[in-house]
């Protein structure tokens, strides 16, 4: 019997050991790579971007960022906003058809954005900084991917210029994705709840009704009963008493 415990001990514990190995023996540590804050949007809206730069060397800081605007889902107002001790450059190409924004129609739309660090302004190993652009009306697609190349002090250069891939699955070097969403209809829903809350009122309100009834009617019949006891009561103490 101690024998089998023992076996059934030492099972247990290989079993553990094995998915210990699976979970932290095999797994590498993440690439952390630039991003875009937030990932999510709306068609046709304005938004607040922030392009999130992590440095990933160990002895060389990021002096460069270049972000290159999707040439399919072209966005008619782009602005950066000032990022202490770094420039920013910004390019323009042609458009045709134009883009509408406000009624206007633009024939010219941001391409490509890139930022310099000046002074001691670089990222350093061990930090990481952001790039905030304002951006509308986002374009009417499902996906807007931003190429990106992330320059080193040493002169390396790393490219997020994949793509997502169609299994889902991240791949290596993975470019700052904005995934939009269709805008929701317009206040649908907000107007077929109203007869809804109508009726609940009208229901609330034959119910006070109801109430108020029952309790005017017990009054009434408390009052009632306070009468006939008081002639009840009047008529015994004025009966004459039996002679003698």
């Amino acid at each position: 019997m101690i024998r089998l415990r023992r076996t059934a001990s030492a099972a247990a514990a290989l079993a553990l050991g094995a998915v210990a190995t699976a979970v932290l023996g095999f797994a590498t540590p993440a690439s952390a790579h630039v991003t875009v804050n937030p990932k999510e949007a709306t068609q046709g809206g304005y938004g607040r971007f922030a392009f999130r730069v992590p440095n990933e060397s160990d002895t060389a800081s990021t002096t460069k960022l270049e972000v290159v605007l999707p040439e399919n889902a072209p966005v008619g107002s782009v602005s950066t906003m000032p990022v202490p001790g770094w420039t920013v450059a910004v390019e323009k190409r042609k458009v045709d058809p134009p883009v509408e924004v406000h009624g206007s129609q633009l024939s010219e739309v941001v391409s490509k954005l890139t930022w310099t660090a000046t002074g001691d302004a670089a990222v350093k190993p061990g930090q990481f900084q952001e790039f905030p652009v304002s951006m509308g009306p986002l374009p009417q697609v499902g996906t807007m991917v931003f190429k990106t190349l992330q320059t080193y002090s040493d002169g390396n250069v790393q490219r997020w210029i994949e793509e997502p891939l169609p299994g889902g699955e991240e791949p290596e070097s993975p470019a700052p994705v904005l995934t939009l969403a269709a805008a929701s209809p317009s206040a649908a829903p907000t107007g077929a709840a109203a007869p809804q809350a109508d009726a609940d009122d009208d229901d609330a309100a034959d119910d006070d009704g109801v109430a108020t009834g029952l309790a005017v009617a017990g009054l009434v019949a408390g009052v009632g009963g306070l009468l006939l006891g008081g002639l009840a009561f009047s008529r015994t103490r004025r009966a004459p008493t039996s002679r003698e």
